[in-house]
């Protein structure tokens, strides 16, 4: 066997080593079919629902769906999760690529003398090889940044998960129902007209008492379509957080409990933990990372001015001569010591730094600003609470009046569109109050409610990770 033949199976053993390529492509009419026939009650949702969360399911599917569910559903449909997820992967793919070492090259040479004394071979046969060594410890210093970085992707990576969460809530918040009772005001008030027109026909209200009426009336229907509206958007919305179409929350019972109730201002956390909260919060640690990433790519630069050395053995046959040589070669830098790409670095760990001053500042303002905003809502709340108690009081009074017959049916229906009005009032408060609370669950990136379940961004993903049929 001949050097060319050796030579000749050494690379088909290389590149029989190689990985394929094969294509993957997207099929849009495919995914949009398959997105719009996501269900909430899919097989495969209990499945993962179970391992996200560690528990058994008693019925499928569940009687309603609360807050907590939703929140699964949506870890398990929407899409925010597999780009992190896919990225977090190609982060860490990225530290293979960091340590991989630099391969030798290889050459061959002929040479034919056409001057070559009769009887000796006019073929001069050479292999060369080129052996890079990196100095300064570049290769240390690539495994170091790359670790970061994919520490960085896993941290927006949970970051992902509790935004998904943050927008179940505050959509499934606005979404909660009011066209019920503003239906019943519309109902009422259609009555207090009619009665005040009746009376204005036989000439016992004036001609404002019955133009108010009726102004109320038009007031009331208008709120009605707005209500109707802003239920149907809010219900679109609901869906798009968790990540089906809106044809998949047919049929499906929601609950609304978890907003039914309000912490008081004493069971929030304390400073201390307030603060703990700050430091461990995703966005801030992975700005962090980013920062020690920069820091890594600066130390990068500065170890490239010392330049790498490559060593060249080769072997030579000479007319039936045997020869060996050794070769080193380097950069010289002689032109420049990579003076603009550390400048850079530098820059960009500036920025870095920069950034991570960002995120923690927001961090505390938004803690800041949610706890000075909750107390002030939770006493709004009361103070509507209280006003539908006496409401409800003077309501049952007036009722009591009408049986007696000490007041007529305008009074009374009067009393009970108050009423209708004190509960949506109350309703409205208790939904700015659950903003607020949503808004500094938002700053420390945790559920503060007793019986919300903590969020595992670990145990989510893994559970992404096994195959699921979506």
């Amino acid at each position: 066997m001949n050097r060319l033949s050796i030579v000749f199976i050494c690379t088909q053993l290389l590149v029989a080593g190689c990985a394929s390529y094969t294509a993957k492509p997207i099929d849009p009419d495919a995914q949009q079919t398959a997105l719009e026939n996501r269900r909430l009650n899919s097989p495969a949702v209990s499945q993962f629902i179970q391992r996200a969360s560690g528990k058994e399911i008693a019925a499928w599917p569940p009687k309603a769906w609360d807050l907590n569910l939703l929140t699964l559903a949506a870890f398990y449909f929407h899409p925010d999760l597999d780009r992190a997820q896919a990225q977090r992967l190609a982060a860490e793919a990225a530290t293979i690529t960091a340590g991989a070492r630099p391969n030798p090259t290889g050459g061959v040479s002929f040479q034919r003398n056409m001057d070559a004394p009769a009887g000796q071979s006019p073929w001069t046969n050479g292999l060369t090889l080129d052996i890079p060594f990196e100095t300064a410890g570049k290769r240390d210093i690539r495994i170091e940044q790359a670790r970061y970085l994919a520490q960085a992707a896993r941290l927006r990576e949970a970051e992902a998960v509790w935004q998904i969460r943050s927008r179940v809530r505050a959509s499934l918040l606005v979404a909660y129902p009011t066209e019920a009772l503003v239906r019943s005001q519309r109902d009422l008030q259609e009555q207090i007209e009619r009665m005040i027109e009746r009376r204005f026909a036989a000439g016992f209200a004036s001609q404002p008492e019955l133009t108010q009426a009726r102004l109320t009336l038009n007031r009331a229907a208008l709120a009605l379509r707005e209500n109707q509206k802003q239920g149907a958007e809010n219900r679109a919305r609901l869906a798009a957080a968790v990540g089906v179409p809106d044809a998949a929350l047919d049929g499906a019972e929601i609950s609304y409990q978890a907003f039914e109730q309000l912490l008081p201002v004493s069971s929030l956390p304390p400073a201390e933990a307030r603060r703990q909260a700050l430091l461990t919060r995703p966005d801030v640690l992975a700005a962090l990372a980013d920062y020690e990433a920069a820091q890594s790519a600066l130390q990068l630069e500065v170890a490239k001015q010392y330049p790498d050395i490559s060593l060249g053995p080769g072997y030579t046959w000479d007319a039936g001569q045997v020869k060996w040589s050794l070769g080193l070669s380097l950069v010289l830098p002689l032109l420049n010591r990579n003076e603009g790409p550390i400048v850079e670095a530098k820059a960009r760990r500036e920025e870095a730094a920069a950034a991570f001053l960002a995120v923690q500042a927001k961090a505390i303002a938004e803690v800041d600003e949610a706890l000075a905003g909750y107390g002030y809502a939770v006493q709004m709340f009361e103070t509507a609470d209280a006003l539908l108690r006496d409401q409800q009081k003077t309501e049952r009074a007036v009722a009591a009046a009408f049986q007696a017959g000490e007041v007529d049916r305008l009074a009374w229906m009067s009393a009970r569109f108050e009423t209708a009005a004190a509960e949506l009032a109350r309703i409205n408060a208790l939904t700015q109050a659950q903003q607020s609370l949503g808004r500094l669950e938002d700053a420390l990136r945790r559920p503060i409610a007793a019986d919300e379940e903590k969020i595992e961004a670990e145990r989510i993903m893994s559970s992404k990770q096994q195959p699921l049929g979506k």
